[in-house]
């Protein structure tokens, strides 16, 4: 008799030690309080109820479930201490416990996406958890990428506009409040690559150029971007560009006149081909040249030998 009291006060006692493990472990994962989705991963602890103290996750269907419990608890769209209160009220109804004590804490939230894409140094999707802006978002994308254009489409749920427009300029260097909003969930940031002007023949450095601003973009200054151009270039260049029809267009272009400024800078637009030939007639006639003067130099030097 006397050991089966004695190992009864043992249990009891083991039980105490375990009992407040439980709770701290249900509640180290603790995340800032916002309303549960489906898909969230919540801690429940009921006290002196190690039965009921558990993990739990939110169902499609906005509910979860606890054993001992024959009708599932909502729990989608409502705080975590609503929660505790509609658990609580549930064993109470159902005369499983006079008084519980619920404690529900959440440790994963899922219900809340946002997702970043395109131009940006770090693609990701990640949960909204606390306050987050768009800026908060972009930097979590480590920021964009060279090859990011001036704006930034925003897609938000339940939004009479179905996307936003975003002037980068705006939100990184005006630094304009109004634009940097705060996302709860559901939203995808996109941040499309600038469109490019082609730069091709005769210059130092071809290639395609971002364009950063569609209203500051000419001649000079993609000659500029290309380093310059090469010897031999002709005094005519040629713009490649399509009209609305799609039907590509060739536009001559006096190079020699613009530089020398005599006619004024040409603008380009996105998608234009800037083509510079090479002159191949002048640098035919300047080889000759080269020829004919080293063969000079080296006749007079007497380095040519005849032989018979």
């Amino acid at each position: 008799m006397r050991c089966a009291y004695l190992f009864a006060m043992l249990a009891a006692a083991a039980f105490a030690q375990v009992r407040p493990s439980l709770m701290e472990d249900a509640g180290k994962e603790n995340l800032p309080a916002q309303k549960l989705g489906v898909d969230d991963l919540v801690a429940i602890s009921v006290y002196d109820a190690p039965e009921l103290t558990r993990t739990a996750r939110v169902e499609p269907g906005g509910l979860i479930h606890l054993p001992l419990l024959k009708n599932g608890v909502i729990a989608g769209g409502v705080l975590p201490m609503e929660l505790e209160a509609s658990i609580a009220a549930a064993l109470v109804s159902e005369q499983i416990l006079v008084d519980p004590v619920v404690k529900v804490t959440v440790v994963e939230y899922h219900s809340r996406p946002i997702s970043v894409m395109g131009a940006v140094r770090k693609p990701l999707t990640f949960q909204a958890v606390g306050t987050v802006t768009l800026l908060d978002a972009l930097a979590r994308a480590e920021g964009i990428s060279q090859e990011a254009g001036t704006e930034v489409l925003v897609s938000r749920p339940n939004s009479a506009t179905l996307v936003e427009r975003i002037a980068l300029n705006r939100l990184l260097k005006e630094a304009d409040p109004a634009v940097n909003f705060v996302l709860s969930g559901g939203e995808e940031i996109r941040v499309p690559e600038a469109g490019k002007i082609f730069v091709v023949g005769n210059v130092r450095k071809p290639g395609a150029f971002p364009v950063r601003d569609a209203g500051d973009n000419s001649v000079l200054k993609l000659v500029a971007l290309s380093e310059g151009l090469m010897p031999y270039a002709t005094k005519i260049a040629y713009v490649y560009r399509r009209d609305e029809g799609g039907v590509k267009q060739e536009i001559a272009i006096h190079l020699e006149k613009i530089m020398e400024r005599k006619e004024p800078d040409v603008p380009l637009l996105v998608d234009d081909v800037l083509y510079i030939p090479d002159n191949k007639t002048r640098r035919n006639t300047v080889n000759m040249i080269d020829r004919v003067t080293s063969f000079g130099a080296s006749t007079a030097s007497g380095v040519l030998i005849w032989r018979r």
